[in-house]
């Protein structure tokens, strides 16, 4: 057996079986996303409201377009 066969043959299987990797939850995720999203709508509601000038609101716009960009970077479907 050569060495390519054998690190073939003992390789970790990465596509997520059950053998070696626990998986969560489906439940849990969900509630947590529901939770998640609530408090984000909150949040999104309060700062809207509270903003005033626009030296607030251009400071609110940089955060969102940093977050954009951040979520752009990351981002596992990207190609480099």
């Amino acid at each position: 057996m050569t060495e390519n066969q054998r690190a073939g043959l003992e390789r970790a299987d990465y596509d997520g079986s059950t053998e070696r990797i626990r998986h969560g939850s489906q439940r849990g995720a969900t509630i947590y996303s529901v939770i998640a999203a609530i408090v984000g709508l909150a949040l999104c509601y309060v700062v809207l409201r509270t903003t005033e000038g626009w030296a607030q609101w251009l400071v609110l716009a940089v955060i969102f377009f940093t977050t954009i960009g951040l979520m752009i970077a990351v981002s596992p479907r990207r190609q480099a």
